[in-house]
Parts: C-alpha cells; structure tokens; sequence
C-alpha cells in the first residue's frame, strides 16, 4: 500500500533509518518467506483433495459441497501463486509490470470469492437449521449455478479494480510486485475503504451473526457431538478473524494517516511506519486462510469423511439439521392432533 506519498517520507529519511528500514525489511522479507512457503506446502494438497473427491467420489452434490468445491478452487488459485511470490521476496520481481497486474488480479479476484463462499456456507448452514425444509427449495441447479455466478461476477469485478493501481518498484535494490500508484489521497482512501468493508466488515458481520444464531439453537439442542459444533464454529470465526483481520487493520491505520496528514503530519508519518513494517506480514496471514479452509469446511463434513476417513472431526451440523427436523415434525404432528 505504497503509492505517491513514499516520495514524501524517503525525501525525510537519514542514513540510520534508511539502514533500519533496510535490516527490518530483510527481516520481514524472511518471515513472509516462511508463512508462503508452509501456506503452499500445507494448504495446495488439502484443497486438492477437496476437489478430487467432489468431483469423482461424491455422486449427489448438495449445495453445502458445492460451495466447498469452488472454495476449494478459489483457494487453489490463491495458493498456486505462491511460489512466484516466494520467488520474488527471496531475490526480485521479474517477470514484468503486465504479469504482475496479471498476478495480483487473480489473487484479488480468488480471495473475494473465497470470502463470499465462506459467507455463503454461513447463511448456507443458518437455513439448514433453522429452516430445514425451506433450503430444500433452494436446491435446484439452477438458483445453487445462479448464485455461484453472482459470487465469482462480484469476485472479478472487485479483482479488476486493483489492475491500474497495481505498479512494480524497487526496495533496498530489489525489484517488487507491491506497489499500488494512487493519483491522490482521495482515490487510495476509497480504494482501501472498499476492500476493508468487501473483503472483511460486511462478510464478518454476516458470519457472526449467522453462528451466534445457530450456536444459540445448538444450547437448546441435545445431540451427539454437540461440543464438537460448538467448537467448529468458534473455530470458524476465529480464524476469519486472525487471517483477515491484520490485513484490514493496517488499511484503517493507512486511511487515518491520510486523513490526518495535513493536521497532524508528524502522526501521519508515524503510522505511514507502522504501516510500512507490518503490511507484508499481514498480507501474507490471509495466505493461512486458504490453508485451513479444507479443515475447517471440507474435512469436517460427514460426505467427505466417507470418502476421506477423517473420523475425528465429525459430521459438523448434519446431526443439528436432523435434529431439527424431527423437532419440525414433532410441532407439525402435534398442531395436527390439536386441530
């Protein structure tokens, strides 16, 4: 999140920061090196798995597993891409301006949809518990292919935004594909105010709400395996919150420098530092999320333990649909008699 205004903090530098600047950078450099490295190894046979299943083991696909398969493909997409930007980190960017737009649109554009199919699988899992027969409408192919196209459509749209800001630049004489070139304060500003309430404030509000809503229904529910859902699901939104939020983090703190530089330029540099020290490293956390993703949503599934043996962490809320189902026909059994 560099841009026009890195002119106005390098004309202020001294030698002894410029040499602090560069010995922390070589160590960040080192542990963005790391996490992309373990995302990849860890995360790139996970989510391929996921899809292999999906696509030869699973005869009746259910709109919970499709929006775990193209999770899986978005994640894929994302974590494809890492060994170029290890590659680059390590030694320097080059491969050209136009792949590294190229580059930086497809890991836009495949995090949005990974966020949206997580958001998604939240509303997914509210109806199928608290509205079991409802979904049961929703299941159609063509209203489950509707909202993929909608989810990807968004998902390209916001990734497109990024491509004329996206720019290569030189640090500590190295090459990067980091650097976004704004035309003015007031267009960064935007910028990073859609991708913060897009990529994180709307789809977090959303998932909150949706599983505080079903772990609620899950305290007045009594059925095997009741812990392990709990469990699941404060493991769900923990996640959401420890990969994504950092990243976000750093844009408020690089949206208030910008509103703050000509009152109070001084603090405005001050978090344009913080800033500068911390954005890779968060960056590189969201690279977690797609990692975890497979443990999180596809191998907690029943269908996929089947298929997959991972007994240990069993049928998420399969039990809380059935539950409630029988609960929904106990009522409609009992209003029957009554009438």
């Amino acid at each position: 999140h560099q841009g026009y205004w890195q002119v106005r903090r390098i004309s202020r530098m001294s030698q002894a920061e410029e040499s602090s600047i560069h010995s922390t950078w070589n160590i960040v450099r080192s542990v963005v090196c790391i996490i992309l490295s373990l995302s990849f190894i860890i995360g790139t046979p996970g989510n391929c798995i996921v899809i292999w299943t999906v696509c030869t083991k699973i005869k009746q696909v259910s709109p919970s597993v499709l929006l775990i398969l193209n999770l899986a493909i978005a994640d894929v997409l994302v974590l494809i891409t890492l060994p170029i930007w290890i590659y680059s980190f390590a030694d320097s960017w080059v491969f050209g301006v136009i792949f590294c737009k190229m580059l930086v649109f497809v890991i836009y554009c495949s995090m949005y949809a990974s966020i949206f199919l997580i958001t998604a699988l939240s509303l997914e899992r509210l109806i199928a518990v608290f509205y079991p027969f409802t979904i049961q409408r929703y299941k159609t192919k063509e209203k489950i292919s509707l909202i993929m196209f909608l989810i990807w459509f968004l998902s390209v749209a916001l990734g497109v935004s990024v491509i004329p800001f996206q720019e290569t630049e030189e640090m500590d004489g190295r090459l990067l594909c980091t650097c976004r070139s704004y035309s003015s304060g007031r267009q960064k500003v935007s910028f990073l105010l859609l991708e913060t309430l897009a990529g994180f404030v709307i789809p977090f509000l959303i998932i909150c709400t949706c599983y505080v809503c079903v772990a609620r229904r899950i305290s007045r529910m009594t059925y095997q395996s009741k812990q392990r859902s709990e469990r699941l699901i404060a493991s769900i939104v923990v996640a959401f919150i420890v990969c994504w939020f950092p990243h976000h983090l750093f844009n408020i703190l690089d949206i208030i420098s910008i509103q703050i530089e000509i009152s109070n330029e001084e603090m405005s540099l001050a978090l344009d530092d913080i800033v500068e020290r911390g954005v890779y490293i968060s960056g590189a956390l969201v690279f977690i999320s797609s990692c975890i993703n497979p443990l999180l949503y596809a191998f907690a599934a029943r269908r996929f333990q089947n298929h997959l043996r991972f007994a240990k962490i069993s049928k998420l809320f399969e039990q809380m649909s059935q539950t409630v189902t029988e609960e929904d026909k106990k009522r409609s059994l009992a209003v029957t008699k009554a009438e």
